[in-house]
C-alpha cells in the first residue's frame, strides 16, 4: 500500500451539487473534509442547467408527499431528507448570499443573473467550512479497513488517488449518474456500490427526448422547431401518468418539457398518448365551421392549433384535404379525435447524451433514509443522483441533492481524538 499522506473525518467523491453542499455542511460542523473530483471544474451540471441560470429548487414541493414528484422503486424514501432541508431552507441560503432569484413556471426557481452565482455560493460555503478540495484528482482504489482504528473508531477507508493516499472514517459518494457524459459523467458510483455489495437498480436515461422510426416519423420531421402546449400521458390504469406541458417537435422525434417529464414514466414498447389541443372544442368548432365556411379544413383547423401542424395533419387523410363545408361529419369527428388522442409508440430515446438525469441507481433499501449511510457497509454514504431517486423536471432533482447532502452531513461522525 502507498504511504498515507493525510487523514480526514470524511472524504467526499464528486464535486457536483450534492458533493459541494455536503462538504460545506460537514465542514461547518467542524469536521475535517476532503472533496475529490476527477474533472477540472466543479458543478458543471449546475453551470449548464436552466439555460445557464440553474433551476435550483421548486417551491411547490411538498416534502410529505414525495411520490408526487419523484420516481424510483421507493419514492417515499426521500421524505425524511426533504422534510429536514426544504426549498425554503435553500432559498434562505441564497438570500443570505445576496443572490436574487425568480419563479418562472409552476414553482420553478431560477437565479436572476447566472448559475455561476450558485456555484460561487457553494464554494464560499465550502471555504467557510475549511473544506480541502483536490481537482482534478482521480481515485485509483478504495479499501475498507475494519478493526484498524481505536475502539471508538472501529473502521476507516483508505482512498488511493492520483495525489496520494488518504484515510477517513467516512466515505461519501456523490458522483452523480450517467447523463451528459460530455461534462464528465461516469459509472464510478455504481461500480463502487457493487464493490461493497450494495445493490444497484437498473439504470436508464430520464428526462430525455423520445425518438421514432425514421420512415414513420418522416411526415412529422418537417414540424421540427414547432412548440405547443399539450397533454401527454402514458401507462395503464394503475400506472397512468399525464402532464400538461409544452411539446417540441424535432427532426428525430419529440422533446420539450412535457416529453421530458413523461419519459421518466415511459417504458420501451408502450405508447404515449398526446392531446395536441387540450381545452379546445375541436369537434364542435369544426362542425360549426362546416355551416358557415368554404375554407379548406386545414385553414379552419389553423384557428385551433398552429398552422404548420394543421397543414401537416390534413395531409394524413384525403378526406381532410377539401373545403370544410364539403367534409362529412364523420371525417371531421375523426380528425378531432385523432388530434385529441394521438397515440404513437417511441422506438427509443436520445440516450444519456441528451438525458438530464439517470433513472435507477443505488437501491434505497440499502440505505438509511435518515443518514444516507449503507445499512450493511458502515461509514459508506450515497447522496444525490447516484441514488435511485429521480425528480420531475423543474428543480426537484437539485432539491434532492441539497436535502440528501444535508441529511448525510448532519450524520457524519467526527473521528475521535
Amino acid at each position: 500500500m502507498p504511504p498515507i499522506d493525510f487523514s480526514f473525518d470524511a472524504v467526499i467523491i464528486g464535486a457536483g451539487a450534492a458533493g459541494l453542499f455536503c462538504a460545506a455542511q460537514a465542514g461547518q460542523r467542524g469536521l475535517k473534509v476532503l472533496l475529490i473530483d476527477h474533472a477540472d471544474k466543479v458543478a458543471e451540471k449546475i453551470r449548464i442547467s436552466g439555460g445557464g441560470r440553474c433551476n435550483f429548487t421548486n417551491r411547490d414541493l411538498d416534502p410529505a408527499a414525495p411520490h408526487k414528484y419523484f420516481v424510483g422503486q421507493n419514492p417515499q424514501f426521500c421524505r425524511s431528507a426533504l422534510s429536514r432541508y426544504t426549498p425554503a431552507d435553500f432559498t434562505a441560503l441564497l438570500q443570505k448570499h445576496g443572490i436574487a432569484f425568480h419563479e418562472k413556471h409552476k414553482g420553478q426557481l431560477f437565479a436572476d443573473r447566472s448559475a455561476e452565482d450558485i456555484i460561487a455560493m457553494l464554494l464560499a460555503e465550502c471555504a467557510q467550512g475549511a473544506v480541502e478540495r483536490w481537482q482534478p484528482c482521480s481515485v485509483k482504489k478504495i479499501s475498507f479497513l475494519a478493526g484498524s482504528a481505536s475502539p471508538d473508531c472501529p473502521h476507516s477507508y483508505q482512498i488511493d488517488t492520483s495525489r496520494g493516499a488518504v484515510q477517513a472514517r467516512s466515505l461519501v459518494v456523490a458522483t452523480g449518474g450517467l447523463s451528459i457524459p460530455k461534462i464528465g459523467a461516469t459509472d464510478f458510483g455504481y461500480r463502487l456500490a457493487q464493490q461493497f455489495g450494495v445493490p444497484v437498480v437498473e439504470r436508464r436515461p430520464g428526462l430525455v427526448p423520445l425518438t421514432f422510426d425514421g420512415d414513420a416519423w418522416q411526415p412529422y420531421a418537417q414540424l421540427a422547431g414547432l412548440a405547443l402546449p399539450v397533454r401527454i400521458s402514458t401507462g395503464g390504469k394503475k400506472n397512468h401518468m399525464a402532464f400538461d406541458e409544452d411539446l417540441l417537435f424535432t427532426h428525430r422525434g419529440l422533446s420539450g418539457p412535457g416529453v421530458l417529464q413523461i419519459s421518466s414514466y415511459w417504458h420501451a414498447g408502450t405508447p404515449v398518448v398526446i392531446n395536441l389541443a387540450p381545452g379546445a372544442p375541436l369537434a364542435e368548432a369544426l362542425l360549426q365551421a362546416k355551416t358557415r365556411s368554404r375554407k379548406l379544413i386545414a385553414n379552419e383547423l389553423a384557428t385551433l392549433v398552429p398552422s404548420r401542424l394543421a397543414d401537416t395533419w390534413a395531409q394524413r387523410n384525403a378526406q381532410w384535404q377539401r373545403p370544410v363545408n364539403e367534409a362529412s361529419d364523420k371525417a371531421l369527428a375523426q380528425l378531432a379525435e385523432q388530434l385529441a388522442r394521438w397515440e404513437l409508440t417511441p422506438t427509443g430515446t436520445e440516450g444519456y447524451r441528451k438525458a438530464e438525469v439517470t433513472l435507477g441507481g443505488v437501491d434505497t433499501r440499502a440505505l438509511s433514509q435518515q443518514t444516507m449511510e449503507c445499512r450493511t457497509q458502515p461509514g459508506l454514504y450515497f447522496i444525490g443522483e447516484v441514488v435511485d431517486v429521480t425528480g420531475w423536471l423543474g428543480g426537484y432533482n437539485f432539491q434532492w441533492a441539497w436535502s440528501s447532502a444535508f441529511a448525510c452531513a448532519q450524520a457524519l461522525p467526527p473521528t475521535p481524538p
